[in-house]
This record gives C-alpha cells, structure tokens and sequence, in this order.
C-alpha cells in the first residue's frame, strides 16, 4: 500500500466519524416528535415543523455553506460545521428552560446549518478521495456509519426523551394552568442534558478534525479559470444532474417521512398500540436496515451497476410501502421498518450518479444536490397534511410515489447525456 493509499484510508476513518455524528443528530428528530408533539399538544402537521426548520436549513444554507468550503478549504469548513452544529446543541437548554416551540425550532435550524457545511463538504471529499470508479462503495461506506449513528439515536433517544410518563389531554384537563405549565417545561427539559451531552462531544470532534492533518484534495471547480463563467443553470443542462436533483429531493422525503411518522404509525390501534418508548425501537430497526443495507451495498458496487441496483432497490422500497398501507397490525410496520434496508443505497448511488463527469462543475452540483435534502422538509410536512385529513396510514401514498420517481431515475434519469456544446465539459 502506497503512502497516498494510507493517508486516504486514515482520512476516510476521521471523515467516516462526521457521518457518523450527523446521522445520529439527524434522526433524534423522529424521537423529538412525539416528544414535543405531547408536551406542546401538536397537530401531525404542526409536530412536522421539526423536520421542516431541520430540513429548511439545508436549502437556505447550502450555498453559503458551498462558498464556505470553497473559500477555506474543506478541512477548515468541515470544523467551522461542526461548531456550528454545538452551537444549536447548546441552544437547546434554553429553549427547554423557556419552554417554546419556536426556540426549540430555532435551535434545530442552527443545529442542520452546521450539518449543511458538513453535508457540503465530506460527501464531495469522500467521493473524491481515491480511485473515481470506486466512489460509489466509498460512499456508501461512510454512509453506512451514518446509519450507525441512526440507529443508535432513536433508541437512546427513546429511553432518555421519551421514558417519563406523557399525560393525556383528560389528565392535563385537570391541572391547574400553574401545574400545566411546570408540567410542560418539566417534559421539555428533558432533553436539555443530552443536547449539552452532545455539544460536549461535537466540540471534542471539531479539535480532532482540526488537529488531525488530512490530505488536500485539488478543488477541480477552481482549477481551471476557463470555467470561471459557469451558473447553476449551467450544471442543470446536464440531464442526469438536474434529474438527480429531484431524486435526492424524493429520497430524502420518503425516507425522513417514514421515520418522522414511524412512532405515531406503531402506536396506532389497529398497527401496533404500543407506548412510545416500545415503538422508537422500530424507528432504530428502520435506521439499523439502512446501516446493514449500505454494508451490503458497499460490497455488491464492486460488482454490480449503481444504476441497477438503484433501480432494483427503490422497487423493493415501493413493494413494502404498498403492503404497509394495504395491511393492517405488526406486518404493516415491518414493512415499513424493512423500507430501511433498501432506502440504504440510494443517497450515495444518486449523489455519486450525479456528479458523474462534472469535471470542473463537480463542486457546484453538489451544493444543488445537498440543497436537494430539502425534500426532507416538504414531503414530510405534505405527509403530515394529508395525515391530518385522510389518517396516518394512508398519507403512506406519497413515499410510494417518492420511489416511483427513483425507479425512473435508477433506469433511465442517470444516464450520462451530453449537454448543449457551451456548457460540456471537456
């Protein structure tokens, strides 16, 4: 193994750390749901804010964030997210101590800010970091840590956030409106020691990444002051882009869907009407499949076409969501937990399909594609719509379409298309 080769293998172990942690901040938000969804006495449509500000962020901040990484490099990008990200942590404790929803909303957009500078800057530096045509199982390899790191969170999650006793709406009825309101900012609080826990361990992660020396990766998008010229427009000529952009779009949307609804789902009645300490085991089942699936996947990309095994996973995905709305009980949300295991390929296999012979554009699609991950604001929000008009199980019916999309782009959107003479790269 050449020198080089080591270099890479030690930075992909410290940048595998970043995925790791933001996928473990990303799905506490399917435990803050329920969570602040009962403290707050929430809607299904008001409760999705969550994920709508989480995800918001992502839009709003991609580009600043891509300028930030372009402009400083992406090691010093990298820590300037990751303290970002502590900062939102931190924000927690006073919005628990206050008791808002809107402080809580506000301390989740920080939060995603800094995990928008990380998105930006490590997906870009794994898919480049070592040989081109093994981008797509490097990826899905530090993606898999970050399904560790989603699994994990639920069901710690789970224990801390959501093992005190929740009063129904009789029970609060009862209370006087003092007694309310040092029952609300009692269940509130409860997440202030593991944000600051967090926080801790992000700024502990920010003096690592900032200490540790990784190897420099020559930002193609700068290279060559021919292509100073170029827009966003530009990059979206190329068809596989600009359909790659939407299936992000989709992607992030389903799955962050069923995961922010997971625990709702279970609880039902007629599916699993358990409490919602026991359903947020499933959302890490859910989370765990992702993690085993990219595993899977990183190994099958050696041998078989990304675009296939795109196309063929987001079938499997769409067979499960139609069982889970067409049956009712345990096998309706075993279907939808195993949607897990084959959502697990999909985000790197796009991400990397679409960033195929960019060149000197690589830089810029993948800030569009990042901004993409803002699907996992407004599906989910639509979701949680028509779960307030049609029912919960229902409103299943737009991940379905979500993977109908993917199905398209794994046989046909991701095909390398030549885009009009002035914008090529050659």
């Amino acid at each position: 193994m050449t020198k080089e080769q080591t270099n890479n293998r030690l930075a992909l172990t410290v940048i595998t750390t970043l995925f790791f942690m933001w996928g473990f901040l990303t799905s506490l938000n399917d435990i803050l749901i329920p969570h602040l969804k009962a403290v707050f006495k929430l809607n299904y449509t008001q409760s999705i804010l969550i994920q709508f500000t989480f995800f918001s962020a992502y839009f709003i901040m991609s580009i600043p964030s891509g300028w930030l990484v372009s402009k400083f490099g992406y090691q010093k990008g990298l820590v300037m997210g990751i303290i970002v990200s502590a900062i939102g942590a931190i924000l927690f404790y006073p919005a628990a101590s206050f008791a808002s929803y809107p402080l809580f909303l506000g301390a989740l957009f920080v939060l995603a800010t800094g995990i928008t500078v990380l998105q930006v800057g490590a997906n870009p530096y794994v898919a480049v970091l070592g040989d081109p045509d093994t981008s797509s199982s490097r990826l899905n390899l530090a993606q898999a840590f970050n399904s560790l790191g989603t699994t994990i969170a639920p069901y710690l999650g789970g224990l801390i956030i959501l093992g005190g006793t929740v009063l129904s709406a009789s029970q609060l009825h009862k209370m006087s409106a003092h007694q309310q309101a040092a029952y609300k900012a009692t269940q509130a609080q409860s997440v202030q020691i593991p944000y600051l826990g967090l926080a801790g361990i992000l700024i502990l992660l920010a003096i690592l990444v900032g200490f540790f020396n990784l190897p420099q990766i020559r930002d193609t998008e700068h290279d060559d002051q021919s292509d100073g010229d170029h827009s966003f427009w530009d990059v979206l000529s190329y068809r596989h882009v600009r359909y790659g952009v939407v299936a992000i779009f989709v992607y992030v949307g389903a799955e962050v869907s069923i995961g922010s609804f997971l625990v709702n789902f279970i609880k039902l009645p007629s599916i699993g009407n358990m409490s919602g300490t026991d359903a947020s085991a499933y959302v890490s089942f859910y989370w765990f499949g992702a993690m085993v699936g990219r595993f899977i996947g990183s190994a099958l990309l050696q041998k078989v076409d990304a675009r296939k095994l795109l196309a063929i996973f987001a079938m499997i995905a769409l067979g499960l969501v139609t069982t889970g709305i067409l049956s009712a009980g345990m096998v309706a949300a075993w279907a939808l937990v195993l949607v897990g295991l084959f959502n697990s390929i999909m985000f790197p296999n796009i991400f990397t399909l679409a960033i195929k012979d960019l060149g000197n554009m690589t830089s810029s699609a993948s800030s569009l594609l990042v901004m993409a991950i803002v699907g996992g604001a407004v599906i989910p929000l639509l979701e949680g719509v028509l779960a307030d008009n049609i029912g919960l199980h229902l409103a299943f019916v737009l991940p379905l379409a979500c993977y109908l999309y993917i199905i398209f782009y794994g046989f046909n959107g991701s095909k390398v298309i030549a885009a009009p003479a002035k914008n090529r790269v050659e």
